[in-house]
């Protein structure tokens, strides 16, 4: 059976494009919302990540923990956001190699955003079936790509109660 090597899920969101694109954009901020990330380390954490900004993921599953490097490749505000993770390690990211990539979408709906978040794998060059193995140990029995569908879903809840809660409410006329 081939690898899924994309996930793509979405949500809809009662808030602009912009202002969901101003929480994504802070790589800071992920570890708000994602289940595994605990936040990122950037030079300018209250301000959106532009293109060519390489920033170090704090991570955690259960018990472990590790450290990503990422490269910023797409900021358009309101549009797009999207970064390359191509390093990893436990306190420090050594091993280099293509990992991931994550891209978000914001797509204007009436007066809420379509949040659509991508997973693509960047393990290409590994046979499926040493893939697969090291996929099964990592998530507990799993394929990244199902494990990641979890994460993604989990993510895009939690972005969404958090904007939509903090959102003031409307006046009524």
């Amino acid at each position: 059976m081939p690898r899924t090597l994309t996930v793509t899920r979405s949500i809809l969101v009662k808030a602009s494009p912009s202002s969901v694109y101003a929480e994504i954009a802070r790589p800071a901020r992920m570890g708000r919302w994602s289940p595994e990330n605990l936040g990122a380390t950037v030079p300018r954490p209250d301000e959106p990540a532009q293109v060519g900004l390489v920033f170090e993921g704090h991570n955690k599953r259960g018990p472990f923990r590790w450290t990503t490097r990422c490269t910023v490749i797409a900021a358009e505000p309101g549009r797009r956001f999207a970064f390359r993770v191509h390093a990893i390690g436990l306190k420090r990211p050594r091993l280099r190699a293509p990992i991931a990539t994550w891209e978000y979408r914001f797509t204007e709906q009436g007066d809420a955003t379509r949040v659509t978040e991508s997973w693509t794998d960047g393990r290409r060059s590994w046979p499926t079936l040493l893939a697969n193995a090291f996929d099964f140990a990592v998530t507990g029995g799993k394929t990244f790509a199902a494990f990641q569908v979890g994460n993604i879903d989990r993510t895009l809840r939690n972005l969404k109660r958090e904007l939509e809660t903090d959102r003031a409410p409307e006046p009524h006329s």
